[in-house]
């Protein structure tokens, strides 16, 4: 059945009648990054106001498929195990030219991980999530609440809201921009966003039908029944089943959008059998994103501050890997524990990662539509030996999956560690008896040891229990070693050994933002 989008209640918010105090922090914008932040920032003891200028989830899956990554962040926020058993889990996907596939890829070859390599999951189903926990964690949520205006002085902005009941103002320490691709905080400031538009367009269609797709990630190269284009298929709960079709630089949008257009095309995909379109959307896309994403008392995340195309699900993953960055940092800004300027390490780790995201995003795109000349001959050089030898398959360039970058920092290492484990990476999970190592990080500034550990005032040490995927993840060949993980669960520092003034002086630099 098609979700029932039902409308959230509004109320007429206490602004209209009275000077409301100074909120410590106003979150723009409602979906899965506005919702997120708020869960976020209240988990570190920051209650925040959200306004939104709709009153339902989105319309459409839009944001569907979600990261490992993405999934320990919603995880932490209270709604990572609701999404998993809801979601199609997946870690195979498959590439085709015309017929014959050329590519495959496993994106969690190895066991012992809390949470899978990706889950299909319609973005109006994480924001239903996000909606009851927000409201559980105390969350003080305005549906109908438009921002007309934005005025910042030196210690806090001031927002001017627009409402069924009328207009107030809002004062705010900080302001969140979480209000999507296009931003109307983002105009009135005044900011433009700086990259690659392109013009192909594609025709996304969720349809409704009983059929044995396997839950696998399929994208056609130049298949049969779409000739001289690409097409990508994902597995969605509820019997929903997401087609994504290039249409070409030159598709008429108000022709392509026409059901007796896109039921023909669907067909082809499918063959002749019962469906439903549940939705659909023609759309073009970006690779772009702001110089920086902190404007004085005004911070942007998700797509109001970057945009990729959709091929390597890298919009709502990166966008919760904002509110990862993010959130301890300004809960500590607002609390007094951490100086303003720790907020510059937001903006240079997330830009950072908006251009790896970016990289690749646009190699990709330029690889399923590549111009003419050097950049076709070479992209169907690379399908065709695809098919024949072990080399050329890798180059095969359907989109790379989303993936959390490594933040350069310059923190103590020792080379002899694991990569996969040094400063900049995510924490790697392991499993400890019936429970997950990855549950025992994040909120917090917290000491992994193995082997002996100096005592810092106030920092707490997590002695993993050994096993094969801890040794492997964390020691490799050593015996000893010391990490110090960030509340976003992100190594700050590692040594084989480290004294007490050691760490000291790495957990100064990660709460001052230094890099």
């Amino acid at each position: 059945m098609p979700y029932d989008h039902k409308p959230f209640d509004y109320v007429a918010p206490r602004g209209l009648t009275e000077v409301e105090p100074r909120h410590p922090v106003v979150i723009i914008g409602a979906g899965p990054i506005g919702l997120a932040m708020a869960v976020e920032l209240a988990n570190h003891g920051v209650p925040s106001v959200v306004l939104d200028d709709n009153n339902v989830v989105s319309v459409g899956s839009r944001a569907i498929c979600w990261s490992k990554r993405a999934l320990e962040v919603l995880d932490r926020l209270g709604v990572g195990q609701a999404c998993v058993a809801k979601g199609v889990t997946w870690k195979v996907g498959r590439t085709f030219h015309r017929e014959a596939e050329v590519f495959s890829f496993d994106l969690l070859p190895e066991d012992g991980h809390k949470m899978p390599a990706f889950v299909n999951l319609q973005q109006y189903r994480v924001e239903e999530y996000l909606v009851a926990r927000a409201l559980a964690v105390g969350t003080d949520l305005r549906w109908k609440n438009r921002v007309t205006a934005v005025d910042q002085h030196a210690d806090h902005a001031v927002l001017t809201v627009e409402t069924p009941d009328g207009s107030y103002a809002l004062e705010a320490t900080w302001v969140i921009a979480c209000d999507g691709a296009r931003s109307p905080i983002r105009a009135m400031l005044g900011l433009e966003f700086e990259g690659e538009l392109f013009e192909e367009r594609f025709l996304i269609a969720d349809i409704e039908m009983q059929a044995d797709f396997p839950s696998e990630r399929l994208f056609w190269f130049e298949p049969t029944f779409h000739t001289g284009q690409s097409a990508l298929l994902h597995k969605q709960p509820d019997n929903i089943y997401r087609i994504d079709l290039q249409l070409g630089w030159d598709a008429d949008p108000e022709v392509e959008k026409l059901p007796e257009r896109i039921i023909p095309r669907i067909e082809k995909v499918v063959g002749r059998r019962d469906f439903t379109l549940d939705w659909t959307s023609i759309y073009t896309f970006q690779c772009r994103r702001l110089r920086k994403f902190v404007h004085d008392r005004v911070i942007f995340a998700g797509d109001s501050a970057h945009l990729v195309s959709p091929f390597g699900a890298r919009g709502g993953n990166s966008g919760l890997q904002d509110v990862d960055a993010l959130g301890w940092r300004l809960a500590a800004v607002v609390q007094g524990r951490a100086p303003e300027k720790a907020l510059a390490a937001y903006d240079r780790e997330r830009t950072f990662g908006a251009d790896e995201n970016l990289m690749n995003s646009s190699r990709s795109t330029r690889f399923m539509s590549p111009a003419h000349g050097v950049e076709r001959l070479f992209r169907d050089a690379v399908l065709d030996l695809a098919g024949r030898a072990e080399f050329a398959r890798p180059m095969v360039n359907s989109g790379r999956l989303s993936k959390p970058c490594v933040y350069p920092l310059n923190a103590p290492d020792d080379a002899r560690l694991p990569d996969g484990a040094r400063p900049g990476s995510v924490a790697p999970d392991a499993p400890q008896g019936d429970g997950w190592l990855i549950d025992r990080l994040g909120g917090r500034f917290v000491l992994v040891a193995f082997g002996e550990a100096p005592e810092v005032p106030g920092l707490p040490v997590i002695r993993p229990q050994p096993n094969a995927a801890v040794i492997r993840r964390w020691l490799a060949s050593e015996v000893t070693g010391l990490y110090l993980i960030r509340p976003d669960q992100i190594v700050a520092a590692r040594w084989v050994e480290a004294t007490s003034e050691d760490v000291a002086a790495a957990l100064a630099a990660a709460w001052e933002g230094r890099t």
